[in-house]
């Protein structure tokens, strides 16, 4: 079923919270001082049992120029806006800068509604329709219904019910699996429940007992208890007006202008890439760094703004540009924004958050505003894409990309099976996403350090696997590192043996006097058996122990020798060997004893004990008593 949220919009004193009481048979102004002065000044709230059967929530937003802060914090999540203006009185500068405003939050739906038509006479309602009708022009309501009503004698208002049912058929249905978002507009507590927030949940669905987070606190919460329109609920709906029973949290820990979403479903930020736009009518020019008021959501903020590809912004014109905050804010990519000017407080612009997260941006850099250009313009696929190839290098995962671009999981995913598809990405542990053009710039530091690394030690099979990662990408480890490993192994640009890492080109060559002294080392070694020689030993009967020393380890690393421990090596044959006659000794016998296994092997206590150990720590036998068992 679809949701809708209907917003009010006009001049002080036009009727608005009027209308709404003749509409749905509440009044919006709940504030004693609003009663006392006939003024709406905090935002009203009401719901619409439409002839169709949908129920809508209605918003009643201020129309005094000093209380516009809270009529900003009402307007984001509207779907149809009644923009009313009192036909005494006509089109007024509050309903144009609020038509201005809906018009930079790109509010799609609008019917005009000219109240107080009891108190004029025909001719006169005539010339305000044809003076809106120009006022609107080039709007998102230039083509909207004008509907005459009287709050006083009921005059057009079942007219009006039945566009507005109407025009809830065409609106769009939201996504529901985007994970949810409320902007908080009103915080208070109820003896015996605690703390209560309401707001228009804009995206998403919220059930009881969910866990929430508060942002950009980041504070976790529950949903206790869940009501929209008054009446308690187990699930809510982007689309609906909700109060949320919070857990485990103090009223004044929250405020209007927070963000009640999914836990790390969002990431504070205290900057944001945005394309700005002013106003045709504004009569301000913002220079470069001028401190401006932005409005997101329920929340405003004070900032500076950078304009990235000029000096100043003039009326009517468009560009790039970074804000940067003077606290910290939670949005999402696509969220559009309302700037007004610090002093004298007016709204001249607005416009689109392309990046909530963005890094500290130099001026006239083309590179930068190429990739605003592709986060304004480019399809989901080429959005999403941009995002990995600038985060590659954090080996950031699915969630990662769908906090980044506001996207939902669920889309992010068939998108990267589209880039793994046409070969631009690689999904490897974690659904950590990588793009190929990284991969090709660690590829060059790979072949530059082991280049480096082979030229040095032309005799050693590779470098250490944990020494390669220290020098190539550090951040990574485990299970994640193998996979990053094994995809350049596969691509033959890298070969591993046991734990040491080479290029795959890379192969040991000896000199005649290197082939000569490890064909001799082989051989000393091979006929020793199990009583072979200590490397002391051997080093002090060669001349060039430095060479000779060069030889044995690579041996060593090509497996042809192994290390028992730091003085004792054995040839592969034989260590093979005296692991197949132990295991054959140990399933005969059910278990070997040190003195066993040395009679076994023929050999001494100073060579079987320190093999046994080996075979102890190599996860071959198990020591138990004085005894090995097998494992």
């Amino acid at each position: 079923m679809k949701h809708i949220i209907i917003g009010t919009a006009g001049h002080i004193d036009h009727g608005k919270t009027t209308l709404i009481k003749a509409l749905t048979g509440v009044d919006a102004d709940r504030l004693k001082e609003e009663k006392k002065r006939g003024i709406t000044i905090e935002l009203g709230f009401a719901h619409f049992d439409l002839p169709s059967g949908k129920r809508a929530g209605i918003i009643d937003v201020p129309g005094h120029e000093k209380f516009i802060k809270n009529m900003l914090a009402g307007v984001g999540g509207i779907d149809i806006v009644l923009l009313v203006i009192a036909a005494d009185e006509g089109f007024m500068p509050q309903t144009q800068e609020h038509l201005d405003i809906l018009s930079i939050l790109e509010v799609k739906r609008g019917i005009i509604v000219l109240t107080k038509t009891d108190l004029v006479e025909k001719d006169w309602l005539e010339l305000v329709k044809d003076e809106i009708k120009e006022k609107v022009k080039g709007t998102f309501l230039e083509k909207a219904s004008i509907v005459s009503v009287s709050a006083v004698n009921g005059y057009g208002l079942d007219t009006l019910v039945e566009l507005i049912d109407n025009m809830t058929e065409e609106t769009e249905a939201k996504d529901l699996l985007i994970p949810f978002r409320i902007p908080v507009d009103r915080v208070f507590s109820i003896a015996g429940f605690g703390t209560v927030i309401t707001g228009t949940q804009i995206e998403g669905t919220i059930e009881e007992g969910d866990a929430l987070m508060i942002y950009p606190q980041q504070i976790q919460t529950k949903v206790r208890h869940l009501q929209v329109h008054g009446e308690t609920v187990k699930t809510s709906y982007a689309g609906q007006r909700v109060a949320i029973n919070l857990a485990n949290v103090k009223k004044e820990e929250i405020s209007r202008g927070n963000v009640l979403a999914k836990i790390d479903s969002m990431q504070p930020s205290m900057m944001l890439d945005v394309k700005i736009s002013l106003l045709k009518n504004t009569q301000r020019v913002i220079k470069n760094r001028s401190r401006l008021r932005l409005y997101h959501g329920t929340s405003e903020i004070l900032c500076r703004i950078v304009l990235l590809d000029r000096e100043e912004l003039k009326c009517g014109e468009s560009c790039y540009a970074q804000l940067r905050l003077e606290d910290e804010i939670a949005a999402k990519r696509g969220d559009h924004i309302v700037i007004r000017f610090y002093s004298p407080m007016e709204t001249i612009g607005g416009g689109i958050i392309l990046d909530p997260h963005p890094v500290k941006h130099k001026r006239f850099k083309e590179d930068v505003l190429k990739q605003l250009r592709i986060k304004e313009e480019g399809n989901s696929e080429q959005i999403v894409e941009e995002a990995i190839k600038r985060f590659s290098n954090q080996f950031e995962n699915i969630n990662f990309y769908a906090v980044k671009t506001g996207m939902s999981v669920e889309i992010i995913k068939k998108i990267i099976d589209s880039l793994m598809q046409n070969n631009k990405v690689i999904k490897l542990f974690g659904d950590v996403i990588i793009h190929k053009s990284y991969l090709k710039e660690i590829e060059e530091k790979m072949k530059n350090i082991l280049d480096e690394y082979h030229k040095n030690n032309p005799l050693t099979f590779g470098i250490s696997k944990e020494e390669f990662r220290n020098k190539v990408i550090s951040q990574v480890k485990g299970r994640l590192y193998d996979e990053i490993l094994s995809y350049f192994v596969k691509n033959k640009i890298l070969k591993q043996f046991n734990n040491f890492i080479a290029l795959y080109d890379f192969h040991i060559i000896y000199t005649k006097e290197q082939e000569k002294i490890k064909n001799e080392i082989e051989k000393t070694y091979l006929t020793s058996g199990f009583n072979p020689p200590s490397l002391k030993e051997v080093l002090k009967t060669e001349k060039d122990e430095k060479v000779y020393g060069q030889v044995f380890y690579a041996l060593v690393d090509m497996n042809c020798l192994v290390k028992i421990n730091e003085d004792i090596f054995m040839h592969i044959k034989n260590y093979e060997k005296a692991i197949k006659m132990m295991k054959d000794y140990i399933k005969d016998q059910g278990s070997i004893t040190l003195s066993e296994f040395r009679d076994l092997l023929g050999t001494s206590r100073k060579y079987a004990l320190p093999l046994l150990e080996h075979f102890d720590q190599m996860k071959i036998t198990k020591r138990v008593g004085e005894k090995r068992i097998l494992l």
